[in-house]
């Protein structure tokens, strides 16, 4: 479940970026709006839930490209052969969060009956990772739908040690016909360069235009 395996550096086309960016660490956050419309038509329409069904589909675009299931261990590169989502559960009572996790599945229908069952459960949990600690090929997703943001960046103390993408979604925006939501991704350079990251919103816009496919 947790496999990875080693980058060969000698075939690797990224082996200068990513000596460069690790002896010169660098991370970078970019903060985009993705439009939703079709998304939330779908959603409504299929009786799903919103986040669990956003969760499946950046955790499904992740397990598609080996940049963002990147590992460094004492500056070897390897790749997971998949990545899990965690991702925040509200605790409104409390005013707090929990961080969960949920194995990725392919079937939407079966990750999001977990994800749905799994946010039930823990949303009353008062500890910040109610199942444990995360297993280390988990990527971070939280959701501040409080808040229509421009821009977000994280700041983490040690943060040129974390090469997993963390995601960021905010509040909803109706413009006229059309819905739209901030996205915000944090990345390492070392590992993923603005390429790879607009590629992956590219598709992750594909991906919720063709949401009556797939929800």
């Amino acid at each position: 479940m947790n496999q990875r395996r080693l980058v060969d550096l000698d075939a690797w086309p990224r082996r200068d970026q990513f000596e460069h960016f690790t002896r010169f660490p660098c991370t970078y956050s970019l903060t985009i709006r993705l439009d939703v419309t079709s998304f939330t038509t779908a959603v409504r329409q299929a009786g799903r839930k919103a986040y669990p069904s956003q969760v499946w589909a950046i955790s499904s675009l992740l397990n598609r490209h080996e940049e963002f299931r990147m590992s460094v261990d004492d500056g070897i590169p390897s790749v997971w052969d998949v990545v899990h989502p965690a991702f925040t559960v509200f605790n409104s009572d409390r005013e707090t969060f929990s961080s969960v996790w949920l194995p990725h599945d392919d079937d939407f229908d079966a990750f999001h009956a977990e994800a749905v069952e799994l946010s039930r459960i823990h949303r009353s949990a008062d500890r910040m990772f109610p199942q444990g600690e995360l297993p280390d090929n988990a990527f971070d997703i939280s959701s501040l739908p409080w808040v229509s943001f421009t821009g977000f960046e994280l700041n983490i103390a040690g943060g040129h040690g974390h090469y997993l993408p963390i995601f960021t979604l905010g509040k909803y925006v109706d413009e006229g016909d059309r819905v739209f939501i901030p996205l915000a991704v944090q990345l390492h350079h070392a590992v993923a360069d603005g390429f790879h990251v607009a590629r992956l919103i590219n598709e992750l816009q594909e991906l919720f235009d063709s949401a009556g496919e797939w929800l």
